[in-house]
């Protein structure tokens, strides 16, 4: 019989948080709990994911593109407990539309929070960003510096089945949907930390806007930076609501 003393300490061991930025605890997670992140992309442009398994380096890209895809929290970090984990559709969904409020929205309304926390919640979020772009951007580079080489292999093996070829041009383009994706959900973080920062600047006025506004302008530069020399497969034009 299960003794339910037992039992208590893993219960409030689910609840407790111990991932980077409060995001959901490295224990939960699995080596290929992010592949869907390059079906979904290829899926949602009605393409066929590849069948190849993932290397070391993509598996990577998907685990560090996720961080971007999701949306930033702002909140304390006992907020962030198992169980917030869900997929996301890719923004080339039909359906899809990028609310750039709810961020703000959300930060703001915290009960009990001080303009200072908030404001210091927004400058942490983005900084934050900073450094997993440093960790993604060379990571998608290195992607594609694979994939070139890829490319090359095909043309020069002549014994390359069909459905060889097929996963491999499907892993290619996929890879860049990823890195696009990631690139795209930046850019709206950019546009959420904005219009954040719009609305502190206007109910409580402090000095820390301006750190806040040159950290924010700092990362729209890098968001609209090329990451890869691979083409974009899907335009970049993002669907806004409020």
């Amino acid at each position: 019989m299960c003794n339910p003393l037992f039992i208590i300490p893993l219960v409030f061991g689910v609840g407790c948080n111990g991932g980077d930025f409060g995001r959901t605890r490295q224990m939960f997670y699995h080596q290929d709990m992010h592949r869907w992140v390059g079906e979904e992309a290829t899926e949602s442009l009605d393409g066929i994911p590849s069948q190849f398994a993932l290397t070391d380096y993509e598996r990577e890209l998907r685990d560090k593109a996720f961080y971007f895809i999701q949306p930033p929290h702002s909140r304390p970090h006992w907020k962030g407990v198992f169980g917030d984990y869900d997929r996301i559709p890719a923004p080339w969904r039909v359906k899809v539309v990028f609310d750039p409020t709810a961020y703000g929205r959300k930060m703001i309304d915290e009960p009990h929070r001080s303009h200072i926390a908030a404001y210091a919640g927004l400058i942490e979020d983005v900084r934050n960003d900073f450094t997993m772009l440093d960790q993604f951007i060379p990571l998608a580079i290195k992607v594609n510096d694979l994939d070139i080489k890829r490319n090359k292999a095909l043309a020069h093996i002549g014994d390359v089945s069909p459905r060889e070829y097929t996963d491999a041009q499907a892993r290619m383009r996929e890879n860049v949907l990823v890195v696009q994706w990631a690139q795209q959900s930046l850019e709206q973080r950019v546009a959420s930390y904005r219009w954040a920062l719009q609305r502190l600047a206007i109910q409580a006025p402090d000095a820390m806007a301006a750190d806040a506004d040159r950290l924010i302008a700092e990362l729209a530069r890098r968001a609209a930076s090329a990451w890869t020399s691979a083409p974009p497969v899907a335009g970049r034009v993002l669907r806004v609501g409020g």
